[in-house]
């Protein structure tokens, strides 16, 4: 190996170390590992800046600015008090309800954009209650993972994969996602349940309190409403189409950001742009930075090509390696780069006989997507998710979060190789 390859494996399992204790904020962490990379020579600064995702922190920046300006309307106060009603109040069926809002709203946004609309109401409605929103939180980003894994726009490695793979349709992954998703939400609701029902005791006179909270007056400005919801759903139905106007979902976003500061005027810009959770960008960035060099000095190269000359060319073990191999990866590692190099993987094993590369794809899929709900750092919607909740002053910790979410996702990835060894492989 590589002295070059070497000096990279150690500065990100260095950074990963400081990431992990928590003695140094992450961003900073991040963004010194990967201005590292670049000044130790491994990797130069114009090929850093290739692999810095600016299409994903693009769509994180315009949904950002499109959900506080959202904020002011009093839309996300008017929802939480809807939903806590109709759950009578009570903080688990609550949790419930809004666990299967994130999923289902993460297959037809994008989880990103899902927990940026969720995690407001989650506040508002744990500050009635008085309890932690750390639990309900929790299970939102597992969901939010979950659902996104269903369709074509839910997570970036699905739009990656249909990207590369044109028989893979939306309706392609529908059908073939959207039954396991089912399955894994179905096991996950009754495990939230019994994990978080202990922290989530409210005092009667709370629920009360919800029970009897008036929803009329709670939005503060109808026309400012409009305007939102308009811009929104223009914005939605931009991702639904963006292979048919072939526009990438960063632009999208930040059209619909600018669309919408301009049909409000400047006084609600300053306003956003100070809303945008700028500590979480950076800390893409650094990540970004950080993978970078693993990727071109061959370190990810090389691991996914001995991982698949160990099945020996075989669908059926193959299939099961890119499972096992992407949720592990996927939980530790941006999954972003990690599934843009196993994509000329499975392409080239085409190129070698290997006739149906289809259970190949939806592992590939599952795996990266449900990976990303192992760790922290796994997946965008879960960093994004954690920095605001540090900002509300209830920080989620690593291995809080890690000693939960890594178990329910290694279920996940059970369900999901029974699931694709008996619907393609038996």
């Amino acid at each position: 190996m590589e002295h070059q390859a070497v000096w990279a494996i150690v500065i990100f399992l260095l950074s990963y170390a400081l990431l992990i204790s928590e003695k140094i904020h992450r961003t900073i962490v991040a963004m010194l590992g990967g201005l590292l990379v670049v000044l130790s020579g491994i990797v130069d600064q114009a090929t850093v800046l290739r692999h810095i995702d600016f299409n994903t922190l693009g769509l994180l920046i315009g949904m950002m600015i499109i959900v506080s300006v959202t904020a002011d309307t009093g839309l996300f106060r008017f929802i939480a008090i809807w939903a806590a009603k109709r759950a009578k109040g009570k903080p688990v069926r609550i949790m419930v309800a809004l666990t299967v809002i994130t999923a289902v709203g993460s297959a037809f946004l994008d989880n990103v954009t899902t927990v940026l609309l969720m995690v407001p109401v989650t506040f508002s409605i744990t500050r009635q209650l008085r309890i932690t929103p750390i639990p309900f939180l929790m299970a939102e980003i597992i969901a939010s993972n979950v659902g996104g894994t269903a369709t074509l726009i839910g997570d970036p490695p699905n739009i990656m994969i249909g990207s590369a793979v044109k028989e893979l349709t939306f309706g392609a992954f529908i059908a073939n996602l959207t039954p396991i998703v089912i399955i894994i939400m179905a096991a996950y609701i009754p495990l939230f349940v019994l994990l978080f029902r202990k922290q989530m005791r409210a005092e009667p006179e709370r629920i009360r309190a919800i029970m009897e909270l008036e929803q009329a007056g709670l939005i503060t400005d109808v026309k400012l409403l409009v305007k939102c919801l308009a811009v929104l759903g223009v914005t939605i139905a931009g991702f639904f189409l963006h292979q048919i106007i072939h526009a990438e979902s960063a632009a999208i976003a930040l059209s619909g950001a600018f669309i919408l500061l301009l049909l409000t005027g400047e006084r609600h810009m300053e306003e956003a742009f100070g809303k945008v959770e700028w500590m979480t960008i950076f800390f893409f960035i650094g990540l970004f930075s950080l993978v970078a060099g693993l990727v071109e000095t061959g370190v990810i190269a090389d691991l996914a090509a001995r991982a698949i000359e160990l099945t020996g060319g075989d669908v059926a073990a193959t299939s099961m390696l890119i499972l096992w191999l992407s949720a592990v990866a996927s939980a530790f590692l941006d999954n972003i780069p990690f599934v843009a190099t196993m994509i000329p993987m499975i392409q080239e094993m085409g190129n070698m006989g290997v006739d149906n590369l289809e259970p190949l794809w939806w592992s590939l899929a599952l795996g990266a997507c449900l990976g990303g709900n192992g760790t922290l750092i796994g997946a965008s919607a879960n960093l994004i998710t954690a920095g605001l909740s540090a900002k509300e002053g209830y920080p989620i910790r690593f291995m809080a979060y890690m000693k939960i979410a890594f178990p329910l996702m290694l279920l996940s990835i059970i369900l999901s190789s029974a699931y694709v060894y008996v619907r393609y492989l038996m």
